[in-house]
């Protein structure tokens, strides 16, 4: 070999192993690229991200990180985590205006076992009381709202519907329900009524309040409803009813204001 083509096969050789050097070095930052994503300066840290969102009005509201307790306080101010199911929806063993065996029957099992005895006891008084609506998934609750606010505009409809995340009845905690004629369900007539007196001064004892009570429209965010009932537990509902306050003032909270 000459010492020029020796000079000519040093140099390829350099230029192979300088290639295979490169690609290496390549393949390693892709690899560290893959595995070790880069942390964004200003990513937020997961609390953060859970606790506020922003509704399109500009209004502030705190996303609960307790769904799931039977006093949780569910409010426009207090929004359950996107997605969320109770995990022990059950169906109670209670009359309701309609045949059918669909989701809205159902309740969570201790406000379900709950109802059925307020119902039981009502009976005994003579007080005939049927459901209306419980339990409401957040798609239903979406198509509800959207349904009112197409009806009547969005500021009127949050007066008397919940924006869908908001709503008690996505708790499974919460139930509507009238007279036995199935009159004045969810309606203003319900007011008055022998019924809605009974469930005034009764529901407590099973562990019910009302929850929009009358005059109260400024802390609740919502207009007097005689005929929706909330699980709150027998202990929590006997100092809310016997006090004449909100579930908003028994948690000391700053009033929902529409």
């Amino acid at each position: 070999m000459t010492k020029f083509r020796f000079i000519i096969l040093c140099l390829i050789m350099f230029s192979a192993a300088l290639a295979g050097c490169v690609e290496k070095n390549h393949f390693e930052n892709n690899r560290k690229t893959v595995d070790q994503p880069p942390v964004p300066a200003n990513k937020p840290s997961p609390d953060t991200m859970k606790s506020v969102i922003h509704l399109q009005n500009g209004t502030r509201i705190q996303v609960v990180s307790n769904p799931e307790t039977i006093p949780v306080l569910v409010n426009k101010r207090n929004k359950l985590p996107d997605h969320y199911k109770p995990t022990d929806l059950i169906y109670p063993d209670i009359p309701f205006t309609f045949k059918e065996k669909i989701e809205k029957r159902k309740l969570r099992a201790a406000a379900a076992a709950a109802i059925e005895k307020l119902f039981a006891g009502a009976n005994q008084d003579g007080v005939k009381l049927l459901g209306v609506s419980a339990y409401r998934s957040h798609e239903v609750q979406a198509s509800l709202f959207n349904h009112y606010v197409k009806s009547d505009g969005y500021e009127a409809a949050k007066t008397y519907s919940a924006v869908p995340g908001t709503s008690e009845h996505e708790t499974g905690l919460a139930i509507d329900v009238t007279g036995g004629d199935g009159k004045c369900a969810a309606e203003e007539c319900f007011e008055g009524t022998g019924e809605a007196v009974w469930l005034q001064n009764h529901a407590a004892e099973y562990g019910f309040i009302i929850r929009y009570p009358k005059g109260k429209d400024a802390i609740t965010g919502y207009q007097y409803e005689p005929w929706h009932l909330r699980y709150v537990g027998r202990k929590i509902a006997a100092e809310i009813m016997q006090s004449g306050i909100t579930l908003e003032e028994y948690n000391n909270t700053t009033p929902v204001n529409n």
